[in-house]
């Protein structure tokens, strides 16, 4: 009885997923974007990770993995993530070449995965040579084939953000076709997360059966002031999700501390 007993509490306990984030790696370590080294800080945030106890089912990161689109940033990344032994999926944002990306990162790019009682599908929004966003034909039948005729409750995530996140703000960079992916989510119930990055900074609502959730960049974070994109000095940090098996899930954000931040920026205006 004891057996069977701690095999459902351990079948029960929740999955842990990760979410990283706007990374902008870049060719050369040693390269900062806005006063920051993105290296440095990416290594910060993971550090975080660890020193919070949180051991990730899955690490997702969700685009603007390289500013430039270098093999070298990907390779860079994906030596980083292995030394965890945390599995990993990843999806392009507008700064990423998918291509490369792919063929540097390979089954890490793959689409679809499952963990516990939920599956994880991976969109990719980008538009070749623009910074917004677009779901193709290709990516929408993706997302009904894998969140369809499946037991599995669903986590969708994309890069670009298909709400504005700022009331006023005309947003020139969002997800331009929002309405056709809220179309055909409103027909998959079983999905209950969309979660995406792009915005750095971090957001939490609701939309009928959907949590929206965005989620702050592993380097520099952006706020809007007077109608404008600016800077916001807001630590970076990650995403986490505890997701069980009946469907509900809890989720925060970890930022990194003041003391550590500052460590970090110092190290960046030494170098």
């Amino acid at each position: 009885m004891k057996a069977s007993h701690s095999s459902s509490v351990r079948a029960e306990a929740p999955k842990l997923l990760v979410q990283l984030t706007d990374l902008h790696l870049m060719a050369e370590p040693e390269s900062e974007m806005c006063h920051v080294n993105t290296d440095a800080s990416l290594r910060a945030v993971i550090d975080l990770v660890r020193a919070n106890g949180h051991r990730p089912d899955l690490v997702l990161a969700t685009g603007d993995l390289s500013q430039d689109g270098s093999p070298c940033a990907y390779e860079r990344l994906q030596k980083v993530l292995a030394q965890t032994n945390w599995p990993v999926r990843c999806l392009p944002g507008n700064h990423d070449d998918p291509l490369v990306m792919r063929e540097v990162l390979g089954p890490w790019t793959d689409p679809v995965v499952d963990i516990g009682a939920w599956r994880v599908v991976m969109l990719d929004s980008t538009i070749p040579g623009s910074n917004a966003g677009y779901l193709s034909d290709e990516q929408l039948d993706l997302l009904e084939t894998a969140a369809g005729d499946q037991d599995r409750h669903v986590l969708v995530a994309l890069h670009h953000n298909p709400i504005q996140v700022a009331s006023g703000f005309t947003d020139t960079m969002m997800l331009e076709n929002a309405s056709t992916l809220f179309q055909r989510l409103a027909a998959l119930p079983r999905t209950r997360v969309l979660l995406w990055g792009h915005v750095h900074q971090a957001l939490d609502r609701r939309r009928h059966h959907l949590r929206l959730l965005a989620t702050p960049s592993t380097c520099f974070q952006f706020t809007v002031r007077d109608g404008k994109h600016a800077i916001d000095p807001s630590p970076p940090g990650y995403r986490w999700l505890k997701l069980y098996q009946d469907g509900s899930f809890a989720t925060g954000v970890r930022r990194i501390g003041a003391a550590a931040w500052q460590a970090v920026q110092t190290r960046s205006q030494a170098a």
